[in-house]
């Protein structure tokens, strides 16, 4: 099967974005506000849908177009359809059996790039698959819980993957790319560990985010863009935030933030999802979707808008979680899911205006 053409892969987005609209009305339905009944009923599944469906659409389809194989995209088309089923109210086991499917295709399509091109950055987005699989494995034979750490793992090391690959601009010490294997080693053991001793594997996981937070902050590429102007300095700030929300994360872990029933758990958890990967997700769109829709996004300072409500949104949310007041963390997480809906708006407006962009030079 040969490569689809842009317009081919609009329908798997649209299938991420369907996760995504119900998954932040799932969430919102666990924070006690009104939504819609199929988003109330799917309010037990508010992370597996945004991270196996959501997530997994978007990582699988980015990595699809970046081989160019047809049989790719079978990993984006399932992780969403196994969204929608889960919103559908279909069998539980629908949704698991695409979630798994959907894993291993990325799997064998990250095994494909290793046999392109074995580097450190390629292993660790294999690993990034491989830890989505397990946690998909999990959720089929063990339960949501079990599954947590391996898709938080998933994310974690996809993003850290592709960071590493632009370390190769900066003149990172041997030592310093050693020591980033050992904490890798440290979020899979501490995942694996969970299975067998949850207080221990999430204490060890724990502690690799926050030690792979702090390697982060000190070799990224991020730390000498943040005062460049444009697309490069926003990107840079999206990034070093976001590595200061593993860092509260990993803290907040330490203390028992991942333990399930813990009254932080729900910062913790935010604090990884909310502020590390979307974080990543605002400062990377403007690449990323131009390289998957085919379509131009100029940046406009109006992009830290969304980023700055994301922030102040999810720190309100935290305070509320630390303190045991659920009014704040209500009030946060609705914020939350405004700053994403202003987020989308002002993505959808960049790409109208950088048509007519696109149009008017045409007639020039």
């Amino acid at each position: 099967m040969s490569d689809l053409p842009p317009l081919a892969r609009l329908p798997l987005l649209v299938l991420g974005m369907l996760s995504l609209l119900g998954g932040v009305l799932a969430g919102l339905a666990r924070l006690d506000w009104s939504v819609p009944a199929p988003a109330a009923g799917a309010a037990g599944w508010h992370g597996a849908l945004m991270i196996s469906a959501f997530l997994g659409t978007v990582i699988s389809l980015e990595r699809a177009v970046a081989l160019g194989r047809g049989w790719a995209y079978l990993a984006p088309a399932a992780a969403g359809l196994g969204g929608v089923a889960l919103l559908a109210d279909a069998p539980l086991a629908l949704t698991q059996i695409l979630s798994i499917a959907a894993a291993a295709t990325l799997l064998a399509a990250s095994a494909l790039v290793l046999r392109r091109l074995v580097a450190p950055f390629t292993i660790i987005l294999a690993i990034g698959a491989l830890s989505w699989l397990l946690g998909n494995l999990a959720w089929a034979g063990a339960s949501l819980t079990a599954a947590v750490p391996w898709w938080l793992a998933f994310l974690v090391l996809t993003i850290a993957g592709e960071r590493l690959e632009l370390t190769r601009f900066l003149p990172t010490p041997v030592a310093a790319q050693r020591v980033f294997f050992v904490i890798v080693g440290g979020v899979l053991a501490g995942a694996m560990l969970s299975l067998l001793h949850e207080y221990s594997g999430l204490t060890l996981f724990s502690a690799a985010l926050l030690a792979l937070a702090v390697w982060l902050l000190r070799y990224d590429i991020a730390r000498r863009n943040l005062r460049q102007p444009g697309l490069t300095g926003f990107i840079a700030l999206c990034l070093l935030g976001g590595y200061v929300w593993l860092v509260i994360a990993g803290l907040l872990g330490l203390a028992g933030g991942f333990v399930p029933g813990h009254s932080w758990r729900d910062a913790t958890l935010h604090a990884v999802g909310l502020g590390f990967v979307f974080s990543m997700i605002f400062g990377h769109a403007a690449i990323i979707f131009p390289a998957v829709m085919r379509v131009r996004i100029p940046y406009h300072p109006v992009f830290y808008l969304p980023l700055l409500a994301l922030h102040a949104s999810l720190a309100l949310r935290v305070f509320g979680g630390l303190g045991d007041r659920f009014p704040l963390r209500q009030e946060g997480g609705l914020i939350n899911a405004i700053a994403l809906l202003l987020f989308i708006i002002i993505l959808l407006g960049s790409v109208v205006r950088g048509r007519r962009e696109a149009t008017s030079q045409g007639v020039a």
